[in-house]
């Protein structure tokens, strides 16, 4: 007997790094049901083969996912079973599916979640930071216009913050994180779960940025950061008032935008400028 519903859709995690962090449940899923959606059928090959599954993938996708949700969910109609899994983790989180799980509700299908890894639980859970609170932003922006403008946002932010972030921009994302956030905002880095490399370093954002700078080893690989929500009033009030005061001074004078500045957010005027009246 399966764990397997004829016209129902099984969102099922998969191994961020380690096989054996597999669910029994969701390995017997993939052995049975009708078809699995895969982000990367290659990646998912590679997996099913080691699990010693052959199961036919569909290829599912940012690219293709709009235009063949409506052919999965014919799919579910007529009785078949399929599975939904990501290159690693649990599907959805920064990952494609949401719209064919969305198409599959709105037919009044089945939606069955399977769970187990996810990166982001995965640090969290070892990080030290506070976890009753938290808020995931997933990727930030490539560019570092848009990942600082997205980071300005976050500065105030009194939740724990989780993002994901690649190897080629972690060195670049942690030195605008000291600039915005400031140099002495905690935080815990992540790289390699669960694989044969995995370091989880805890330290000041500004600590962290050196020791990533120093150490190339330290660059590789695919990367967790938390960080600590904004704690502290009198921090909250000057990152706010330095926002308002850069988009201010770009059209007034610095001193009566330090003032407008200053009267909007609660911040010291003199911390946002210098210079006197």
């Amino acid at each position: 007997m399966t764990n397997t519903q004829a016209g129902a859709l099984h969102v099922v995690a998969t191994p961020i790094g380690n096989l054996g962090d597999l669910t029994a449940r969701a390995r017997e899923v993939l052995a049975s049901v009708d078809a699995i959606c895969a982000e990367d059928t290659r990646h998912t090959r590679q997996l099913l083969g080691a699990l010693g599954i052959e199961r036919p993938l569909l290829a599912l996708h940012e690219h293709n996912e709009a235009d063949v949700a409506w052919k999965l969910v014919e799919r579910l109609k007529a009785g078949d079973s399929l599975a939904l899994v990501s290159d690693a983790g649990t599907p959805l989180v920064s990952d494609p599916g949401y719209r064919l799980v969305r198409e599959v509700r709105a037919a009044g299908l089945r939606v069955i979640p399977l769970p187990g890894p996810c990166a982001a639980i995965a640090a969290l859970s070892v990080a030290g930071l506070p976890s009753d609170r938290f808020c995931f932003e997933g990727f930030l922006p490539a560019k570092g216009s848009g990942r600082r403008e997205r980071l300005t946002a976050l500065a105030r932010e009194p939740r724990t913050l989780v993002f994901y972030e690649s190897s080629h921009r972690i060195e670049e994302c942690l030195a605008d994180l000291v600039a915005i956030f400031g140099p002495e905002r905690e935080a815990v880095l992540a790289r390699e779960l669960t694989k044969l490399f995995e370091t989880v370093l805890g330290d000041t954002l500004a600590e962290l940025a050196e020791r990533v700078a120093a150490d190339e080893n330290q660059r590789k690989g695919e990367f967790v950061l938390v960080v600590r929500g904004c704690e502290d009033d009198g921090e909250a009030k000057l990152i706010e008032g330095q926002r308002i005061y850069a988009k201010l001074a770009e059209h007034l004078k610095p001193s009566l935008a330090a003032k407008l500045a200053a009267d909007l957010s609660g911040a010291p005027r003199k911390a946002l400028y210098g210079g006197g009246e």
